[in-house]
């Protein structure tokens, strides 16, 4: 990679794919409003649903909005944009370049996850290719918390925190109407989101009472027998279960329920209860509990308005802004990455990584934060997530002083 002073006059393409979240729109107008502070970005595009608007010119012009219109849009959940998961072919980069071309685009920027990255990693190298001056750089975004290079990635904190205050009610509710209580809770390969369920722990003996990570072996029946376990000391059971829970040879439990994929070759998780359905069933199967119930959150997670954390909006904002501040400060490209600054107080700085260092891959929980029996996090994911998730509501309770008989 280069690094030039000499600025290139041009036209700016920014877009958003992937699951949208509550904080994506910050990216975007992060970027857009610092964009508009440079000289060298003549004209602002937006492409409606990612690629897909950029291969049919179904562009808008952001640089005309009103401030006013930018930041109530920055405070409004999902993709502004609109959406969209596809992966480009060859032929589709061809086009693409065809069309920025036509729309003088020096700047190009994708707000999203890994498969994202992948995409915007894709058409930089073609446009290498081409010789082709083109300024491409991914902003993070998802709420798996999977992103390799980054501490951690906006969208994620404001999903835990909507997962820690779902867990919170319904940990109430059961210990209202004791049972066995299962909610599967979005992450495909990682478990940072399921994980969040455990800041709902906010007096002792709180639910959940057991959590399952994709990345360790889900075996069922060792399940059946921890559930019932944690039913006999607490009186009841809440369980949080990612749904990409693994058996032993690596084959997600939910794959036998569904034959869908999409793009990128990802099987389909969220779209069904049945996951929930199976572990309600096989715990009714071999213990002698009759009150199971199962619920699956599935897009609730994502984008649920008032749920947002505070340090998710400002880093989410700051990550488009810091994109568009590295675009214009030579030739460069790459991905922002948002990393933690050492130290007992709570802070991050933002870095540029290689786009093929983002790209494809994903990262996982790692062993510091899974507990040793497999089925719980550490106080050192604890330490790590609280933070930047923040402050959740306060929880009352009698201090239950017995009248004499």
């Amino acid at each position: 990679m280069s690094q030039k002073t000499k600025q290139i006059a041009g036209n700016m393409l920014i877009a958003q794919s992937g699951g949208p979240t509550v904080v994506i729109n910050q990216s975007l107008v992060g970027a857009v409003m610092e964009a508009k502070k440079h000289k060298e970005i003549k004209k602002i595009y937006g492409a409606l649903h990612g690629i897909k608007g950029i291969l049919g010119e179904d562009l808008i012009d952001l640089g005309r909005e009103n401030v006013h219109t930018l930041q109530a849009v920055a405070n409004t959940p999902s993709s502004g944009l609109g959406s969209v998961r596809k992966k480009p072919t060859p032929e589709d980069c061809a086009k693409i370049f065809e069309k920025l071309k036509k729309h003088g685009v020096r700047y190009f920027f994708y707000i999203g996850g890994n498969d994202s990255a992948e995409t915007t990693h894709i058409i930089n190298e073609e446009a290498k290719k081409a010789g082709y001056q083109l300024r491409c750089f991914h902003i993070p975004k998802t709420v798996d918390n999977d992103l390799r290079e980054n501490d951690h990635t906006p969208g994620w904190a404001s999903a835990a925190k909507f997962v820690a205050q779902a867990f919170m009610g319904d940990d109430l509710d059961n210990a209202a109407l004791p049972g066995v209580k299962i909610n599967i809770v979005m992450g495909r390969h990682a478990g940072f989101l399921t994980a969040a369920a455990a800041l709902a722990r906010t007096y002792p003996g709180a639910g959940p009472h057991l959590i399952y990570l994709p990345e360790r072996p889900f075996d069922v029946t060792r399940f059946a027998a921890e559930v019932k376990k944690a039913y006999q000391k607490h009186g009841r059971c809440v369980v949080a279960v990612s749904e990409g829970i693994v058996d032993a040879d690596g084959t997600p439990i939910a794959a036998a329920y569904t034959k869908e994929v999409d793009s990128h070759g990802n099987v389909q998780l969220s779209g069904t209860g049945a996951l929930g359905d199976f572990l309600v069933g096989l715990i009714k199967q071999k213990t002698d509990i009759s009150r199971v119930r199962a619920d699956t959150f599935g897009y609730l997670q994502r984008s649920f308005p008032g749920v947002v954390s505070e340090n998710d909006a400002k880093e989410a904002f700051a990550a488009g802004r810091e994109a568009v501040r590295l675009a214009t400060s030579g030739d460069i490209d790459g991905s922002v990455a948002i990393r933690r600054k050492k130290g007992k107080k709570y802070q991050v700085h933002f870095e540029r990584v290689e786009l093929r260092s983002v790209a494809k891959e994903t990262r996982h929980m790692p062993d510091a934060y899974i507990a040793k029996n497999g089925c719980d996090v550490t106080k050192a994911f604890l330490d790590y997530a609280a933070p930047i998730v923040g402050q959740l509501p306060k929880i009352g309770r009698f201090k239950k002083i017995k009248v004499k008989k």
